[in-house]
């Protein structure tokens, strides 16, 4: 128990420093996302850039919220302890959810990498919306058990952004790979890692958070 909250703990900090590097990144630092921009190349239709920039912001606030809402929803017996905030924070997650799903849907045309990026998007999209939806369904036959690891399985995706980053920097920065193929490539690895990191934890018996 005192394991799974320091475990807890230690997500929770690192949710919080993520969610305030990307606010303050995207609406301080760059809010124009001129440097993001500028590595877009070869796009197959124009970019609207004033419109794709207010969906842009709407995806990273509800990203950011979706991270806040699920981690606050993993906490140590909530759904015992306060089943009401529970209840009302999961739908706060689940429309997160489908809102970045959405205004994911917009930008994936205009993804860095092209069409291989778009595709993967899409499909990132499809699954994440599948996996939230199962969770759904298992807590509306009050299966809490089964809700909880699919509830695991969804909020994996929160961290997309965060391996594709991460995967592109490695790549593009230390190997050497273009920009362009690095954040193909880290799109791919960071479903893998979505996919299977939850799975794993679960198969071997230990709660990621």
């Amino acid at each position: 128990m005192v394991k799974n909250l320091s475990f807890y703990k230690l997500v929770a900090v690192g949710c919080a420093v993520y969610i305030l590097y990307s606010l303050a990144s995207n609406y301080m630092i760059d809010p124009g996302a001129e440097t993001f921009l500028s590595r877009k190349t070869d796009l197959p239709r124009e970019l609207q850039t004033s419109a794709w920039l207010t969906v842009l912001y709407v995806h990273i606030a509800f990203a950011c919220i979706a991270m806040a809402s699920g981690l606050l929803n993993f906490r140590a017996n909530s759904h015992a302890k306060y089943p009401r905030f529970h209840r009302l924070n999961g739908y706060v997650y689940v429309s997160s959810v489908l809102l970045v799903v959405l205004t994911s849907g917009y930008m994936a045309p205009y993804a860095t990498g092209g069409k291989m990026s778009s595709m993967g998007f899409n499909l990132l999209n499809l699954i994440w919306l599948a996996v939230t939806t199962t969770a759904i369904v298992h807590i509306r036959k009050k299966r809490v058990l089964q809700h909880r690891r699919w509830m695991i399985r969804s909020y994996a995706f929160c961290f997309t952004n965060l391996l594709i980053h991460l995967f592109t920097f490695i790549l593009h920065k230390m190997i050497g790979i273009t920009y362009a193929t690095s954040y193909t490539i880290g799109l791919y690895g960071a479903i893998v890692c979505i996919l299977a990191v939850p799975e794993l934890s679960l198969r071997i018996g230990k709660k990621p958070i």
